[in-house]
């Protein structure tokens, strides 16, 4: 079967075709299964006509018709050690046309060998490796947003999972997501784009704000044009994108190739309706569904949640977050909301939905700015970490030492 090119709007990362530029972000606990199915099918819903019959012809694994659905991020060490909640979280979804995984490490040889696994064992068609994490417990350890600090061990990283990608009959496109920097005075994003770009990677993407923002301020969206500016491999934009008016005005800022969607998502799925058909036609879409059609949203979610879980109640504790971002600013009332925020099947979701009005139009404050927010805050890092752009074989072996899977991915 040939792959699929319409004639506008593509973008190859590698060999994979993005008829639309979009990307979902891989967020920690929320872009599983469910959630990327969901979110996939709503971009798909989004492809006009012309792009939309071509779907049958779809090739999988190469065509990626609504752009790419990244899988929440997975720990190098814990998929080397077989952890079982990782690879729960890894497995592919069956309906996944590109299935696209985000890998964490701090040490090159765990980040190949786990490259190896994800080649040996076909989980993937899309690796993107995380260099943006601020949260400090993984910060502290030298990775996430840290590690571009590092030049020497963030160049190893790439090159090993790079090599690892290419190995036998394989060609897995390598990406990486990153910020700015660690705050205003150690800014990394264009050593380590070039870097990258040498390495071998298909795609950078950028956060256009530092560590010490963490989800605060604004992004700035001046560094990703300046680093277009410097590459010659796509630039994906990434921060501050909440509808598609967003994602137009990004792109036609920084000039970057695709963008990169992550706290906007949350509670809304249908978002991905808007992002594709805005960004492939002359007109910008906005999805304003009233509380019943929202509801018949969280219901399909609630069950493929526990489809995919271990039990009705694990699916349902897991779908609790999802419920409060899917009823953000409607007129739920205190003592509903407290009820479906301790949801625990799918019986007790029905009946606490029926009691809401499903004519309530869409309400304006469900369409702005969405997720953790909060204040900037001093970087958490390792003692010492700014003192040099490079670690010595010491400084490696207490960083591979001190990171952690305690989380199971």
């Amino acid at each position: 079967m040939v792959a699929v090119q319409p004639s506008t709007g593509a973008l190859q990362i590698g060999p994979i075709n993005l008829w639309a530029p979009v990307v979902l972000a891989p967020m920690a606990g929320v872009t599983d299964v469910p959630f990327r199915r969901l979110s996939r099918q709503f971009g798909e819903r989004g492809l006009p006509a012309e792009y939309a019959q071509h779907l049958p012809q779809a090739q999988r694994g190469v065509d990626a018709p609504a752009g790419l659905y990244v899988c929440e991020m997975i720990t190098a060490r814990a998929l080397i050690e077989n952890n079982e909640r990782t690879r729960h979280m890894i497995a592919p979804d069956p309906q996944d046309r590109v299935r696209s995984v985000q890998l964490y490490g701090v040490a090159p040889e765990a980040m190949e060998q786990a490259t190896r696994i994800i080649v040996s064992e076909n989980l993937a068609d899309h690796i993107d490796l995380n260099f943006g994490c601020p949260v400090p417990k993984v910060t502290r350890k030298g990775g996430g947003a840290a590690l571009p600090w590092k030049l020497d061990l963030f160049r190893d990283i790439i090159e090993a999972v790079v090599r690892a990608s290419r190995e036998g009959d394989r060609d897995i496109p390598v990406t990486i997501k990153m910020r700015t920097g660690i705050d205003d005075a150690h800014q990394t994003y264009r050593d380590a784009g070039r870097i990258a770009q040498d390495a071998g990677v298909a795609a950078v993407a950028l956060h256009g704000r530092t560590q010490a923002q963490y989800y605060s301020g604004r992004a700035d969206w001046d560094t990703i044009a300046q680093l277009k500016e410097i590459l010659d491999v796509p630039v994906m934009g990434n921060g501050d994108i909440f509808n598609a008016a967003d994602a137009r005005a990004m792109m036609e800022y920084t000039g970057c190739d695709a963008v990169v969607i992550g706290r906007g998502a949350q509670g809304r799925p249908w978002l991905f309706t808007d992002l594709v058909a805005s960004l492939l036609t002359d007109t910008v879409t906005v999805s304003k569904p009233i509380l019943g059609q929202v509801c018949a949203v969280i219901r399909e979610h609630a069950v493929l949640m526990v489809e995919h879980a271990r039990d009705e109640f694990d699916g349902m504790r897991n779908m609790r977050k999802h419920v409060g971002w899917y009823l953000r600013g409607f007129r739920v009332g205190g003592e509903l909301r407290h009820d479906l925020g301790r949801v625990s099947s799918l019986a007790e979701l029905d009946d606490l939905l029926s009691r809401l009005d499903p004519d309530e139009p869409y309400p304006p404050s469900a369409q702005g700015k969405r997720g953790r927010a909060g204040t900037a805050r001093k970087p958490h890092l390792p003692e010492g970490w700014l003192q040099s752009r490079t670690l010595d074989p010491t400084g490696r072996q207490d960083v591979a030492a001190a990171e952690s899977y305690a989380d199971g991915g």
